[in-house]
């Protein structure tokens, strides 16, 4: 039996445990909606994610806040969740709200850029994703009083690597939410558009897409693995894969799993 949070316990001889974590794979659309708790109270609502186009994996929930900060939109690393249910609509983070009042002010309207998310990193208590450059902190955000750095040497360190970074690599977020809709473009002709991303529960990689045909066989939503997406074209609104129009019509019919959770 598979518990909310995928572990299964077995026996063996009748006295020793084993126990199995079974990463699951869920809907994004399920979780739009969900609300997101501080440890004073409760910061808003997730409205979407954005995914880095490299990896495939969702870096932050976009929240929109409640009136205690003028709906105002941030961004949260899912490093910071605290726990979570897939079937309470919750999730918990080791923040503060006035951490997150304080926090970068970032458009999510705008392309974010890796300097926005670097400040994001020195700012929060979580670790860039893209692992260059040294960004000190600490629980809470709070760094610590030892070792003792040069607080000078290491802005000036942090800017220089940012500049290098920026110069290389800058705008890789992308809005799950404006990527829904793209048409996908097999190695022979259009077969449907996106719908939803499915996604490991463990470590938010985006692990298929949720592809609607329903233009050209039918109404049938089929699974289509990141894994087949040659290119992006993010300016014609289109996912390239590299595998036939046949074989995504072969591909696993969403019918085959639940609404929510993939087995």
């Amino acid at each position: 039996m598979i518990s909310a949070q995928g572990v299964i316990m077995q026996e063996v001889n009748r006295s020793i445990f084993i126990v199995y974590i079974i990463n699951m794979q869920r809907n994004l659309n399920h979780l739009l909606g969900w609300n997101l708790a501080a440890t004073d109270g409760e910061i808003g609502k997730v409205v979407d994610f954005y995914f880095d186009d490299e990896k495939w994996t969702i870096r932050y929930l976009i929240v929109r806040t409640g009136s205690w900060l003028s709906e105002r939109e941030v961004l949260i690393s899912p490093d910071v969740l605290l726990s979570y249910s897939w079937e309470s609509g919750l999730f918990l983070v080791r923040l503060t709200k006035e951490q997150v009042r304080h926090s970068p002010d970032i458009d999510t309207d705008r392309p974010v850029s890796r300097q926005q998310e670097a400040a994001l990193a020195r700012y929060y208590p979580w670790q860039n994703y893209w692992g260059s450059s040294f960004y000190p902190s600490g629980v809470w955000g709070v760094i610590p009083a030892t070792p003792v750095i040069d607080p000078g040497m290491v802005a000036r360190e942090a800017e220089e690597a940012e500049s290098t970074l920026i110069s290389h690599e800058d705008h890789h977020l992308r809005s799950a939410q404006k990527v829904k809709g793209y048409h996908i473009h097999a190695s022979d002709g259009d077969i449907g558009h996106v719908e939803d991303f499915i996604l490991d529960d463990q470590t938010w990689q985006i692990s298929y897409l949720l592809v609607d045909t329903h233009n050209w066989i039918g109404g049938k939503k089929v699974m289509v693995a990141v894994r087949h997406i040659k290119e992006v074209q993010w300016t014609d609104s289109k996912v390239v894969v590299d595998i036939s129009v046949d074989t995504i019509k072969g591909s696993l019919p969403a019918d085959k799993m639940d609404s929510k959770t993939i087995a």
